[in-house]
């Protein structure tokens, strides 16, 4: 959103169609819905090209009608082939929110913040059919807070790459920009995250699950199981509190801690089943977690 607000704001580029996903029942009527992306195309009273895979020959040929000089694309989530690739006269250029050669793949500013990286960034690339691999055009860098989730590093890191987007279509336009390739070394992967990959797990050490939390946080969600039910859990903050086994709770008036492999973390937001988020000591008035019990 930011980068195609970036775009439609700029004097100098003209959006002539915008690329999303088809369109996706959502809510509880399950009413097919525009991509926020497509949403605000249709405010702007721009085309909206909606393949299921962009190697569909409809789309490419809309796409040779429309003869775009270049494609920015941002989080498509699905690989371009030479077919598409080749059509704009200046390529395909990435915004990608690592820096690159860092985790390449479908999630860079989750896998940042497991690992602990201290610093991230967006890097604007040449796409090619490789995943993430082509030469690079500029970046921008973004230090990574204690406590921030992967939305609220997401949130920064769209703003920023936005006007890197923006400034590397101008360099391109005047011929003084141009890529430079990737090192071949100390390249990363970032697979998609899985709700099963956001199954808390706190038989490791506090710092380990702080970051598990916050680096599912807003989606797909932390969640634990307790009394046979799944709950969400929002992230926590770290403590010195000693004497909790994994997953073990501890209620105090204003706080409820959850034991790891290291010290105690005080938990967030808990989400019932069927209820909305609250924080964790209005949930333990409710659930009355006896001693010993634990977070599965």
């Amino acid at each position: 959103m930011p980068a195609l607000q970036a775009l439609l704001d700029s004097a100098r580029h003209e959006v002539v169609a915008v690329v999303t996903r088809p369109d996706a029942p959502a809510g509880r009527g399950q009413r097919l819905t525009r991509s926020p992306v497509g949403a605000l195309a249709d405010e702007a009273g721009i085309e909206v090209l909606t393949p299921r895979r962009p190697s569909e020959p409809d789309f490419l040929a809309r796409l040779s009608a429309l003869a775009p000089d270049c494609c920015p694309i941002v989080g498509y989530g699905a690989l371009i082939r030479r077919a598409a690739l080749d059509i704009p006269r200046y390529g395909w250029v990435n915004l990608h929110f690592s820096l690159l050669p860092a985790w390449r793949g479908a999630a860079p500013v989750q896998a940042a913040i497991l690992h602990g990286d201290e610093i991230t960034g967006a890097s604007t690339f040449a796409l090619e059919e490789g995943l993430d691999t082509g030469p690079v055009y500029g970046t921008v860098t973004e230090v990574i807070h204690p406590d921030d989730t992967a939305g609220e590093l997401l949130f920064r890191l769209a703003r920023a790459g936005a006007g890197l987007l923006v400034a590397t279509l101008d360099g391109i336009a005047d011929g003084t920009v141009h890529p430079v390739p990737q090192p071949a070394e100390g390249a990363s992967y970032a697979p998609k995250i899985t709700v099963e990959d956001a199954h808390i797990n706190f038989g490791a050490p506090a710092f380990a699950v702080h970051r598990q939390m916050r680096a599912v946080t807003p989606a797909p969600g932390g969640w634990v199981i307790f009394r046979d039910q799944r709950l969400g859990v929002g992230p926590g903050r770290l403590t010195d509190v000693g004497g909790l086994a994994p997953g073990e709770l501890r209620v105090a008036k204003r706080e409820v801690l959850v034991g790891t492999a290291t010290a105690a973390l005080r938990l967030g937001e808990i989400t019932p089943p069927g209820k909305r988020a609250m924080p964790a000591p209005d949930w333990a008035r409710g659930a009355r977690p006896q001693s010993a019990e634990r977070f599965q």
